[in-house]
């Protein structure tokens, strides 16, 4: 008989579609979540107990002059990597393999747990669907969304434009989506989303 585990349930959604919001919201009602990005920017950080900088040695070896005592400084990593796939591969191949050990970590440490998120930004981009139980798609009208985002820090309309055009399509994503989070809604609307997308999950469970 195979043993019980956690519903694996992927949060995703473009830029500026709420999705952290959507995922403190998650984690606020009890769900444990795992965040990849997180967990990048924590192997990339300045070394200290694992798996705090552990990355770091690695991209210094691989990319010289990209790390100091603060980590991998992701300006000069980004030159390296921004236009070329072989270095993009080079990087991918020291993180992604980190990134699931703590993601195995995560798992283990929720063995218990009956539902688990996963953040997953670029889902649909890398295919990662395949590997879950349900998606959860974050999503805003267009102009909600173009608005969010040339609001933030160092954000051009040319920039937004090229984040767009590397992303699935919003209206995709809807359409594989298991569930979808309406974020141009009221912050309670969106609890109460939430809170219905995790009662429907346990009574599916059950």
């Amino acid at each position: 008989m195979n043993e019980k585990r956690p519903l694996i349930v992927a949060l995703t959604g473009s830029i500026a579609m709420g999705k952290s919001t959507a995922a403190a919201m998650f984690q606020d009602a009890g769900i444990a979540i795992f965040d990849a990005d997180a967990a990048v920017h924590i192997l990339q950080g300045p070394k200290g107990d694992y798996p705090n900088g552990a990355a770091a040695d690695a991209i210094e070896s691989a990319f010289a002059g990209t790390c100091d005592e603060s980590g991998v400084d992701r300006q000069k990593l980004s030159q390296y990597v921004l236009g070329n796939p072989d270095n993009l591969k080079r990087l991918e191949s020291i993180l992604h393999p980190m990134v699931a050990k703590l993601r195995s970590d995560f798992m283990a440490e929720h063995k218990a747990d009956d539902i688990l998120i996963f953040d997953i930004p670029l889902l649909f981009e890398k295919g990662g669907e395949k590997n879950v139980d349900k998606v959860v798609v974050v999503s805003a009208p267009s102009e909600i969304q173009r608005e969010r985002a040339l609001s933030r820090p160092n954000m051009s309309a040319e920039k937004f434009d090229h984040i767009l055009s590397i992303q699935t399509p919003d209206a995709i994503k809807r359409e594989k989506a298991d569930y979808i989070i309406d974020s141009a809604k009221p912050l309670d609307d969106m609890r109460m989303q939430i809170k219905n997308i995790i009662k429907n999950l346990r009574q599916n469970l059950a």
